[in-house]
């Protein structure tokens, strides 16, 4: 029987963190118990060793220890190799759930306490503003105008089965029950629950072994909106109507009533984004908006089915406004049981509208039928403006109070979400709209080879196109797969525009953006797909905004003359100014970094945001910004929060687009607590960003420039030294596929995207997920930090200049001064954390020419090591994660369970690979056992999607 655990109020003074150890032990030791009694004593007593060996090769840097780990992963069977794998990868999820919790006992301490509101929150955010001289009005402006939109994305490893989702909520909900007062026999039958749901766990199946789809990342992005968004989104609202209420007493209660603009909107890349990945296709974006459409109305009609049996309101008690009875009258409901309850008649009304709208939009399987038969729903607005009446008829008659619990919250929703859910972004490479277009003008013989032309023929060429009334395509010529399927899916958002509301689509983002005919050739395929009518004139009407994506080091140095000159156009000025006098602008965080390294991607996106920012005001153009950020430090990852604040200033203002994905998805929103939290901390980071005055001292503008002046030559020197590894070293792409699990992640199939844009092993074409992703899973995170090291030691040895001291204190103040550069270093010390150079030493075991391996693990061992000591020498703290002891604490906790996993993989890589040197001889086990230990890894260090 598993020990009892009692997780109490910490006392004044107590370690704060007890509860999270007790927890981790709960959930390990019930673990263990499962372990012994599903897989026996002998297995129980193999991962208590191999646990204990890793703790003592990492605190000892024991070779003992390593060779005794070899000899004990050798002697496992492939039975025990499973389920030794699946022992730490669970506990790393465990651990995930028992953090999670610990956030949020913390967050309600400080509420208890009536603690200030804390840095991230809404109510700080309006406290700063308001101590700066913000006024209520400017605030108000905000909200209405302002749109934060998180887009969640696809990952391949990811996809995590809904019945795992279910078992983890299920541990995460009785874990947060056990801080309740519970009576002994309460507390005893808490502990059976969760013994009993991790056993189901363990019996579960934790992954898909079938090759992904793209159908199973959509299904697996809509989990998150049942168990977060769904409720969480439109509660924060009402969450942040209170703090404005608070801070500023005279606008309470104006955002988000009635018909108010969503300020927080949700955004999906899953279905359409097709930028080398050939399963997306018009019937993925279909199948992705019906999928939302169903989600979202299946939403609406368990609350509205909810509201009908509490609104029981009789006009026998009290009166109702004529809307609210006419919209009852409407109703296909006649029993006279409910002739004086107007309320839910009118609801049974909504409801069967709603049914209708759900099946006119695909849905088969409605779980309760309608009363009677009534028209669906045109567009979502109505469904609002249904509720609205609602709303005012109970706001009229002394039924304030009833608004609030259920019915405020579906009003909300109405506007946040529609029919739609999301809006789905579609992305595709300027390469193939290129192909596409060249063929169009081939086959009508307007132009025979339009790939040859000079930028400047293919711009006048567009552009007279765009004028022409009549269109390229005939549907009497045959044209190639690519050609028909590029604009089959063009026609295919048109439809759903229509379908689903103007909303359901509304963005095209153009991967590897580098002229501007990248993005007249957009508009051009609008044209002939009927998403650009009147194109030459003030009277032309755009569907989809047209987005730039500037990824490589060249192409972000290009953006804001791109940006100008596009802008400058006259056959664009008007449909700018259609979409509200606002672009937006998508930035690559992956591609720079793998193109040119860690610090001079994060200094060239500062650079194009600040160029973006003149350009755009000189044409009178609104900015938006869309990061591409990825969950790895190295792809643009890190805290939203400070990474917001640190952006440079005027590139808010209100509007910022940005990707979730990977791992990232689920520890941000997997628990419904911390997915409320993380969506305020964009709330509140959006707001401070866009609102807080800047410095008006001229000393800070002074010094910002000499800041800025440093960070170039940083820069130059950072990207010479990772371009010299990466691209220039004989041998290095060797060195990568053999000593990391690429190739394992490529051909496992782990998603619905190839790894690779090209059948190649060229670096430049690998796709950046798997890039950053097998740096984390052998511990080194090298696009994290790599070259910092050496570009920080040059500049301060090189003679020029001041003398080394005063380097050094110019460093310092950049550190403590300037917030870019000071998220930089705190996001690159979170990789140094998680970076362990012995346990990267075993995956270069892997490389089988011993002369490359020591050559290039020797370069990457002593660039770590200068890293370190140039990182220690700006900010004084010798030890990792100084500034943030909570996050130090959970990293170290992890790695006695996270080290084993990491020795496993390279077992199970050792064992693959030997395996696949024989045809016919690969093993099925074998390739479930290194996913399973992705997966684990990535669990355990969490942001490394």
């Amino acid at each position: 029987m598993v020990k009892e655990a009692t997780v109490t109020d910490v006392p004044a003074g107590a370690d704060k963190d007890a509860p999270l150890k007790e927890d981790i032990r709960l959930l390990g030791r019930l673990l263990g118990e499962v372990l012994r009694d599903q897989e026996g004593e002998a297995v129980f007593a193999v991962v208590e060793t191999i646990r204990q060996t890793a703790v003592r090769f990492r605190r000892e840097a024991d070779a003992s220890a390593a060779a005794e780990l070899d000899a004990m992963l050798k002697r496992l069977s492939r039975e025990q190799t499973i389920a030794v794998v699946r022992a730490f990868s669970y506990f790393s999820h465990l651990a995930n759930i028992a953090e999670d919790q610990h956030h949020i006992r913390r967050r309600r301490a400080h509420l208890l306490a009536g603690s200030p509101a804390q840095a991230g929150s809404v109510g700080f955010a309006l406290g700063r503003l308001k101590q700066a001289g913000v006024g209520a009005g400017t605030v108000a402006t905000f909200f209405a105008d302002a749109l934060i939109a998180p887009v969640l994305t696809a990952h391949p490893t990811e996809v995590q089965r809904k019945s795992i989702l279910d078992a983890e909520h299920d541990i995460a909900r009785l874990l947060a029950e056990r801080d309740l007062p519970l009576t002994p026999k309460e507390r005893a039958a808490n502990l059976q629950l969760l013994h009993a749901r991790i056993a189901t766990l363990w019996q579960t199946r934790m992954l898909r072994y079938s090759k992904l789809t793209v159908a199973d990342e959509i299904d697996n992005a809509l989990s998150y909106y049942r168990i977060t968004f769904l409720r969480e989104l439109p509660g924060l609202y009402d969450d942040i109507e209170a703090d404005i209420a608070a801070h500023y007493p005279e606008q309470a209660g104006k955002p988000g009533q009635g018909a108010a603009a969503p300020y927080v909107q949700m955004g999906s890349w899953i279905g359409g984004d097709r930028d080398g990945n050939p399963n997306v296709n018009a019937a993925t974006m279909r199948h992705a908006l019906a999928r939302h459409a169903s989600t979202i109305l299946d939403f609406y009609l368990d609350e509205v089915h909810a509201l009908g049996a509490e609104l029981s309101i009789s006009t026998l008690m009290t009166d109702v406004s004529p809307a609210l009875q006419a919209l009852a009258e409407q109703s296909p409901d006649t029993s006279p049981h409910r002739s004086d309850e107007p309320y839910r008649r009118a609801l049974i009304n909504i409801y069967a509208r709603l049914a209708a709208t759900a099946r006119a939009l695909g849905a088969s399987n409605i779980l309760r039928k309608e009363v009677g038969a009534a028209a669906p729903y045109a567009e979502a607005a109505a469904f609002a403006a249904d509720l609205q009446v609602l709303v005012a008829s109970l706001q009229e008659h002394h039924g304030a109070v009833l608004v609030k619990p259920r019915l405020a919250t579906l009003r909300r929703a109405a506007d946040i979400f529609g029919f739609h859910l999301a809006s789905l972004d579609m992305r595709q490479t300027s390469d193939v709209h290129e192909r596409v277009l060249a063929e169009l003008f081939a086959r009508a013989a307007v132009e025979a080879n339009y790939a040859a032309l000079s930028e400047a023929q293919k711009e006048r060429l567009l552009l007279a196109e765009l004028a022409q009334p009549r269109l390229l395509y005939s549907p009497y010529l045959d044209y190639s797969e690519e050609t028909a399927g590029e604009l089959g899916i063009l026609r295919a958002a048109r439809e759903i525009r229509q379908r689903y509301g103007a909303r359901a689509i509304r963005n095209y983002i153009i991967s590897h953006t580098e002229t501007v005919s990248d993005l007249l050739e957009v508009l051009l395929l609008q044209k002939e797909t009927g998403l650009l009518r009147g194109g030459d004139g003030a009277d032309g009407e755009l569907d989809l905004m047209v987005i730039p994506l500037f990824e490589t080091i060249p192409d972000l140095q290009r953006a804001a003359e791109i940006m100008g000159r596009v802008m400058a156009l006259p056959q664009v000025r008007p449909l700018i100014a259609r979409q509200g006098q606002l672009q937006e602008v998508m930035l690559g965080y992956s591609d720079s970094n793998k193109d040119g390294g860690f610090l001079t991607s994060n200094w060239e996106l500062y650079k194009a945001e600040t160029l973006l920012v003149t350009v755009f005001a000189r044409a009178g153009v609104k900015l938006r910004l869309f990061h591409g950020r990825g969950g790895t430090v190295g792809r643009g990852g890190g805290p939203s929060y400070e990474a917001i604040l640190a952006q440079p200033p005027g590139t808010v203002n209100g509007q910022i687009r940005l990707t979730e994905q990977g791992e990232i998805i689920a520890s941000k929103f997997s628990n419904a607590d911390i997915g409320r939290r993380n969506l305020e901390l964009l709330v509140a980071a959006t707001l401070e960003a866009s609102l807080m005055p800047p410095a008006a001292d001229p000393a800070h503008a002074a010094g910002l420039a000499r800041f800025e002046a440093v960070m170039a030559q940083l820069s130059a020197r950072a990207y010479q030294a990772y371009r010299h590894l990466v691209y220039d070293t004989p041998g290095f792409t060797d060195y990568f596929f053999a000593a990391t699990p690429i190739a394992e992640i490529a051909e496992l199939n782990l998603g619905s995207r190839p790894a690779s844009r090209k059948p190649s092993k060229r670096i430049e074409d690998l796709r950046a997920i798997p890039w950053g992703f097998s740096w984390g899973q052998c511990r080194l995170l090298l696009p994290g930090w790599y070259g910092f090291g050496s570009a920080v030691g040059a500049w301060l040895d090189d003679a020029a200049g001041p003398p080394r001291e005063a380097k050094l204190a110019t460093l310092r103040a950049m550190h403590s001064e300037w917030p870019f550069f000071a998220t930089l270093l705190s996001n690159m010390d979170m990789v140094l954390a998680k970076t362990d150079l012995a346990i990267a030493s075993r995956y270069a075991e892997l490389v089988a020419d011993a002369a490359l391996r020591e050559r290039i693990f020797a370069r990457i061992t002593a660039e770590h090591a200068l890293t370190l000591a140039c990182l220690e020498q700006i900010t004084g703290k010798r030890e990792r994660l100084a500034g943030n002891p909570l996050l130090a604490r959970s990293i170290m906790n992890r790695f006695a369970y996270l080290d084993p996993l990491n020795h496993l993989q390279v077992e199970l890589i050792k064992r693959h690979r030997a395996l696949s040197d024989r045809p016919g001889q690969a093993d099925e086990r074998v390739h479930r056992g290194i996913h399973l230990s992705i997966n684990g890894v990535a669990a355990g260090l969490r942001n490394t999607g």
